[in-house]
């Protein structure tokens, strides 16, 4: 029984004491200052909150919050102590890295705290970033003491000195005056020295320079639209860009919007603004874009102005545009669709009916060089009769005597001269030939399965100078007129089948005339044949002369 009751006096005397601690009221928190310094220097601290206190020494205490709570030395002597609301650090080692509390506990009982952290690293090159202060590029070409060294070096009457890139300069104050430029770019380094009990310290804090590009402003000009207007479809969506130019380098004075009818545009449904800010990397000029997305262009978009509107630093400039019907292509899709028809259907009447075409225009057109033409007649027909066989010379005479002056003298006007009915008894052969022949406009030549070169002789039937014509006299002078003196034209015409040895056994100059155009073929036995519009005599009324010959009088050609 007194066991038990011992246990209970115990218990309840530790919680009566629990009790008491957590009666006592907790310290106000004034925030926690963080800094980053370097092995060897003096660091001079003071927590915004006490810099303008008059706080009694006797109420700050100052204290380590590590692994263990460790109080601060308030001898002068000491590499770390205090000092009221000052806390020094004489020779920083990497040890006092840390978290350090200064207490202001007046008599009142009010209790606040003020934090302190600080990183010390070792001693290396000064570009490492976290001993930096930053970097300065929009200065007025000066670099300011980083304000931890300033301060140190206002409230101990220390003197400033500069390096740059671990290199002296020429500076003593809180400011250093350098030309804002490329070759000026560097870590330049504060430099405080300070006495405290007769021994010199030092504190430092460094700050990069990166030299910005110059700013150039000009007046806005408007990149983009270039034209008032702007094709667009109802009900599909449209973008409209808007681009102003403002200068070079420029950073906030370059603004572009659009402006409807005149009113600043509002976000609305099926309406977007992307708007954004270009520097390009070669000019570094400032080009600021603002795009108009139209999810469905509706009629009253086109009844509606769109305004460009760019500002600057001075001055403004805009650009209205409109949206305009697209005109729909299906019409001129058609239209081109016709023109190409039309194009290949004439093409391939052209192709397939050009004779025709052109015997159907010929007596529209007025040929001058025509009625200057006096020659008498319009084709010379030399044939040969030696070396055929029955039929073929029954053919041959039937087309000469027969077929060819019905179509080409009774029914088309033209005059022919043919050899052996044309002859004018008693009158010199050699003659007769050369003046018929100078006398004519186009040489006909009748070529048959049996036609021969030169003044071939058979012991059937040997040649004579009035039944060889091809390969005689009649043959020399024409060709002599068509090749050499080039005054006639020739027409070739084939009776019959071609030779299984083709047109080689022809004189050399006809075979080049062959080459040339090949020869008419007579379609024997078909069907309509003879008649005068078949398509056969059309291609030698085609090959004829546009306008027969003039009429003469008999009286006149003999």
């Amino acid at each position: 029984m007194d066991t038990f009751r011992l246990l209970f006096l115990i218990s309840i005397g530790i919680a009566s004491s629990q009790s008491s601690e957590s009666d006592q009221p907790l310290c106000e928190d004034y925030g926690e200052e963080s800094f980053y310094l370097l092995e060897g220097e003096a660091f001079y601290f003071v927590h915004d909150f006490m810099t303008d206190s008059n706080f009694p020494d006797k109420d700050i205490t100052w204290y380590k919050n590590d692994s263990q709570i460790e109080n601060i030395s308030t001898d002068e002597k000491e590499m770390v102590h205090y000092h009221g609301v000052a806390l020094f650090f004489l020779n920083l080692h990497t040890e006092d890295s840390g978290v350090y509390i200064a207490r202001h506990k007046p008599p009142s009982g009010d209790c606040s705290e003020c934090y302190l952290k600080i990183k010390v690293f070792k001693a290396g090159p000064s570009e490492n970033k976290a001993l930096l202060y930053g970097s300065d590029e929009d200065m007025d070409n000066k670099i300011e003491c980083p304000l931890p060294v300033e301060f140190t070096c206002e409230a101990l009457n220390g003197n400033y000195t500069w390096e740059k890139d671990s290199k002296p300069l020429e500076g003593h104050g809180a400011e250093l005056r350098v030309n804002n430029t490329k070759d000026k770019e560097g870590i330049y380094t504060c430099i405080c020295t300070w006495e405290h009990n007769k021994k010199k310290y030092k504190s430092s804090g460094s700050r990069r320079l990166i030299a910005k590009d110059p700013v150039l402003h000009r007046s806005p000009v408007i990149l983009s639209p270039t034209n008032k207007e702007q094709f667009a479809d109802e009900g599909f969506e449209i973008k409209l860009n808007c681009s102003v130019f403002c200068g070079t380098n420029v950073e906030r004075a370059c603004t572009a919007s659009w402006l409807v009818d005149g009113d600043t545009f509002k976000q609305a449904n099926g309406y977007h603004l992307s708007p954004s800010r270009v520097n390009q990397n070669a000019a570094k000029n400032t080009i600021s874009t603002v795009i108009l997305t139209i999810e469905k262009v509706s009629a009253k978009d086109f009844q509606s102005k769109f305004q460009c509107f760019g500002v600057g630093l001075f001055r403004t400039a805009n650009s209205t545009l409109t949206l305009k019907h697209r005109e729909s292509i299906i019409p001129l899709v058609i239209c081109g669709v016709c023109v190409f028809a039309f194009c290949v259907f004439a093409a391939v009447l052209v192709k397939c009916f050009a004779i025709e075409l052109a015997l159907c225009f010929r007596p529209y057109f007025p040929l001058v060089r025509h009625n200057k033409d006096t020659r008498v007649y319009d084709a010379y027909v030399v044939y040969q009769m030696q070396s055929m066989d029955k039929v073929t010379e029954n053919t041959l005479c039937q087309f000469v005597t027969n077929n060819l002056p019905s179509v080409l003298e009774e029914k088309c006007g033209y005059r022919l001269f043919i050899q052996g009915r044309d002859d004018i008894p008693g009158e010199d052969r050699l003659e007769l030939v050369e003046d018929r022949m100078k006398q004519s406009r186009r040489l006909m030549v009748i070529l048959t399965p049996g036609s021969q070169t030169g003044t071939e002789t058979t012991d059937q039937q040997p040649a004579s100078s009035q039944n060889s014509v091809i390969g005689g006299f009649d043959w020399q002078v024409g060709l002599h007129h068509v090749l050499v003196q080039r005054q006639m034209s020739v027409i070739l015409i084939q009776l019959g089948k071609t030779e299984p040895q083709g047109y080689t056994h022809l004189p050399p100059g006809l075979q080049h005339l062959i080459l040339k155009s090949a020869p008419v073929r007579w379609p024997e036995g078909s069907r309509g044949a003879a008649a005068w519009n078949s398509h056969f005599w059309k291609r030698v009324r085609y090959l004829m002369p546009a306008r027969p010959a003039k009429q003469c009088q008999q009286s006149s050609i003999i």
